[in-house]
């Protein structure tokens, strides 16, 4: 069964770290390109971070830009999102995203169009709060 499990979210306080880990199982993500999006309550779906297939560019949003890291261990088949610095407007639910094809291998896929994403994780919730 192909899927992506997220893990990782919880509460933190405002200056704090996490970091999220999104596992593939029953496929290499070698071949994939990965992102992050989020969602917070009342919200629109919100493109965070993506990374090229070979894992050596990356693409950040400018709200997260300087305090988010996206990283992708192939051997391990987990990308990571670190994420320092965390601002009470992070509060949401993380989803991780994977997309196939040639286009993605030196570049990061783009994080407006989720519909060529192809598999999605079930979330994590991360809250940011004192």
């Amino acid at each position: 069964q192909l899927q992506l499990v997220d893990s990782g979210g919880g509460l933190v306080q405002p200056g704090g770290s996490l970091r999220l880990s999104c596992a593939a199982s029953g496929f290499s993500p070698d071949y994939y390109a990965f992102a992050w999006f989020r969602q917070a309550p009342g919200k629109e779906h919100e493109g965070v971070s993506s990374i090229s297939s070979r894992g050596d560019s990356a693409h950040y949003a400018d709200s997260v830009k300087d305090r988010f890291t996206i990283s992708k261990d192939n051997a391990k088949k987990t990308v990571y999102l670190q994420m320092n610095n965390l601002k009470p407007e992070d509060t949401a639910v993380y989803y991780c995203a994977a997309v196939s094809g040639s286009s993605w291998l030196l570049r990061p896929p783009s994080v407006t169009d989720e519909a060529q994403y192809d598999y999605w994780g079930q979330g994590t919730q991360v809250i940011v709060s004192s």
